[in-house]
């Protein structure tokens, strides 16, 4: 199997030497963050974290994008945090893209390292820790969970892509599939991080337009992607933010897989009124 591979960015701060190519773009239906915004001068940091910045790459916006928020946490050895969710209706998952974290909850310590994904349900105390002695990058989406009457809450989940055979989308020939941490048929959960592939040449076949959305982020690989009316060259590092129906589609340009990210707001009714 090809190795895969997992872009984190670095920060940093370019000279004034650069162009200002490769722009952002933000507008009513989606917005496109590529690699190159993500530099020092536009980092966050976050109460009770230790040794820790990040970069927010997506948050509720009314109007927007309402139901997620999500990170990309970068955190130097010997650092974390033991009040890592202050927001108990917060839900979360973290999917580590470079170095390795230690994850404790209920009295057991996991470690997660590149390809590492955890669910961690609201209302769960749980602790995060670099013990290594390199750089951990990892992302961290939150939603506030939308329980049901009838249903039990989620329980945590720690697994790792690389243990997981994807689900190959029908009459691809194995060119399109997504890497599934959640079972679709459990209707305790309300969001999905899964992992997407697209082989070279491959496509996403029709405008996808429905009520989901979006959070995208490329892992690797390169592709021409379609939001709304625009087509977008996108590569590693990149992330696209979806509003709810904005058109989509996808062409996979190689010479490797196409890989990213993806979240979505799944199994709910559509809240009515404001």
């Amino acid at each position: 199997m090809t190795k895969r591979t997992y872009f984190a960015p670095h920060g940093g701060h370019p000279g004034q030497e650069q162009m200002l190519t490769s722009q952002a773009v933000f507008t009513e239906a989606y917005a496109f963050l590529p690699a190159s915004t993500m530099r020092d001068i536009v980092t966050s940091f976050l109460p009770f974290w230790e040794k820790t910045r990040l970069w927010v790459i997506a948050r509720p916006m009314t109007g927007f994008a309402e139901t997620f928020s999500q990170y990309i946490m970068e955190v130097q050895p010997g650092g974390g945090s033991e009040r890592a969710e202050l927001d108990k209706s917060a839900q979360g998952v973290l999917f580590v893209v470079e170095g390795e974290i230690s994850v404790s909850f209920k009295g057991e310590t996991h470690v997660l390292n590149e390809g590492g994904y955890a669910y961690l349900p609201a209302g769960l105390d749980w602790t995060l820790v670099n013990d290594s002695d390199a750089v951990a990058r990892f992302h961290w989406v939150r939603k506030a969970y939308q329980a049901i009457e009838g249903l039990d809450a989620p329980d945590p989940i720690i697994a790792n892509e690389n243990d997981i055979a994807p689900t190959v989308m029908p009459d691809t020939n194995g060119g399109w599939a997504t890497t599934r941490f959640v079972d679709p048929n459990d209707m305790r959960h309300d969001m999905h991080v899964t992992i997407v592939t697209l082989m070279p040449g491959n496509v996403i076949p029709f405008m996808e337009t429905h009520v989901m959305e979006h959070g995208l982020y490329v892992l690797e690989g390169k592709a021409a992607y379609k939001l709304n009316a625009d087509w977008v060259e996108v590569g590693p590092g990149d992330f696209m933010w979806l509003r709810a129906f904005c058109p989509q589609a996808c062409y996979a340009g190689g010479p490797g897989p196409f890989r990213y990210l993806l979240y979505k707001d799944v199994n709910r009714h559509a809240k009515l009124g404001l």
